[in-house]
């Protein structure tokens, strides 16, 4: 059997890029058990609880939700259980120190695989005041409005 390329999306968190100001993007390997990583080729997982943390020098990545694998035995994994995360010790370092001295916070933005190989992509990110969602809902308001009346201008329909 060929050898998978490329890159195929499981899931995505789109309510961290609307809840967080993103910082800083990595990309991490996890420990996966086989009945996870089945699940995950069936394109089954949630990550909108998730969080990593870092303990004793390990990121550790937290609620994040990959279903049972269904045609499973008494091997099947634990949905919600928490996985190590694979990094390099520098940028557990950088993150943790990040996270220490500017309170930011580490949230999961997609899970996919990556040549065959399962990976997570974690943010740094600062949540955002209800009047900066409330700003960036405006701001895409008026862009689109704005390509609309520019869609509308080259076809030549007047207003």
């Amino acid at each position: 059997m060929p050898k998978e390329q490329g890159r195929k999306l499981i899931a995505q968190n789109k309510k961290a890029r609307h809840d967080y100001h993103i910082e800083d993007t990595y990309e991490a390997g996890m420990v996966l058990q086989g009945t996870e990583v089945k699940s995950l080729r069936e394109g089954r997982a949630s990550l909108v609880d998730g969080f990593v943390d870092i303990d004793r020098g390990e990121a550790w990545l937290h609620g994040v939700h990959i279903p049972e694998y269904l045609n499973g035995t008494w091997t099947n994994h634990a949905a919600r259980r928490k996985r190590k995360l694979l990094l390099h010790r520098a940028e557990i370092e950088k993150i943790e120190r990040r996270v220490a001295e500017r309170g930011l916070t580490v949230v999961p933005l997609s899970l996919y695989f990556l040549d065959g190989r399962a990976k997570v992509e974690i943010a740094l990110a600062r949540g955002k005041k209800s009047w900066d969602k409330r700003q960036a809902i405006a701001e895409r308001t008026a862009n689109r409005e704005k390509e609309q009346a520019l869609g509308r201008h080259l076809k030549g329909i007047r207003d």
